[in-house]
């Protein structure tokens, strides 16, 4: 499977993304201080599915354009990515899977634009808002930036993972750092605060399909976050031996368990071409049948005046 990079305009900002396969789309977010090229082998292993799999540098990485003033935020995010899929001409539902970070903007666009989105799987995803000091509880905004730094190590160890990982996450983070590092300090902070439990509570309510994925040794997303976003979406989820970029260390196995996921989506997809077809091709017959009927229809005796 071939992963094409691409460049494109969004919102007036030159903007990078990848795309490979053909069928169904799928948006691939990606996690903070990272981008697209990161996760070609991960988009690789959806595009064998049978999906045309979107996987842009959001902004602020990967050389796309930063989000300035009141656009700098959750719902400015969301609102660029929708704009990303309307300058790609995207205009079915896509799924969307993001990844810590980028799941936090999936959640966020499912939810203020959900013609947009057919389904969600979130990985490792922010928004919970949850994080234990000790033995107390509190929100993730507490968390301080440190905390979350010195989680860093123990999520790409041991020696086995480092070795898939870091090759792949160093070629998108270092260059982000030297290009742009006031937006990995600023997007940092961004989903530190992301509380998305009201917006994922909405979503359940709608009954937008969710799938929501953790890895039993991450320390970057605390168990207590991901607990949080089951409780609110009320969805059962899914832990997976590994850390917060497991998807990264196998992406074939990250394939496999989001199989079922994909297969779902296709088929409501084809359903819904099929009862369009017929709808649309009931449409075409009922002119026919009223010009058969009128042309059918003795003409109407005309009474000469007396």
């Amino acid at each position: 499977m071939i992963v094409v990079n691409q460049r494109t305009w969004v919102q007036g900002k030159p903007a990078a993304y990848s795309v490979a396969g053909e069928g169904m789309p799928v948006v691939l977010l990606h996690g903070w201080a990272l981008a697209q090229h990161t996760y070609r082998k991960v988009i690789e292993a959806i595009a064998e599915q049978g999906c045309l799999v979107i996987a842009p540098s959001m902004p602020g990485f990967g050389g796309t354009g930063d989000l300035v003033g009141d656009a700098f935020s959750m719902s400015g995010y969301a609102k660029w990515v929708a704009d990303l899929l309307d300058a790609l001409e995207i205009d079915e539902p896509a799924v969307l899977v993001g990844h810590s970070f980028g799941g936090g903007v999936a959640i966020k666009l499912a939810h203020d634009m959900p013609s947009r989105v057919r389904s969600l799987v979130l990985v490792n995803s922010i928004g919970g808002s949850a994080w234990r000091s000790g033995r107390t509880l509190r929100s993730a905004a507490e968390r301080p930036l440190w905390d979350w730094g010195l989680h860093f190590p123990g999520d790409v160890w041991p020696m086995r993972q480092a070795t898939r990982v870091l090759p792949v996450v160093f070629e998108d983070l270092l260059p982000n750092l030297l290009r742009n590092p006031r937006a990995i300090v600023k997007v940092a902070n961004l989903a530190r605060r992301a509380d998305l439990r009201a917006e994922l509570e909405r979503l359940r309510d709608r009954g937008i399909p969710i799938t929501i994925l953790w890895a039993s040794r991450d320390g970057i997303i605390p168990r207590e976050s991901f607990e949080a976003l089951c409780v609110a979406s009320g969805v059962e989820g899914t832990v997976i031996d590994g850390s917060h970029s497991w998807l990264l260390a196998d992406p074939q196995q990250f394939g496999e368990v989001i199989t079922n996921d994909v297969r779902v989506a296709q088929a409501a997809r084809d359903l819904e071409r099929s009862l369009d077809h017929t709808k649309q091709r009931g449409l075409r017959r009922v002119p026919t049948l009223r010009r058969r009927a009128s042309a059918a229809r003795p003409p109407a005796r005309r009474r000469d005046a007396e």
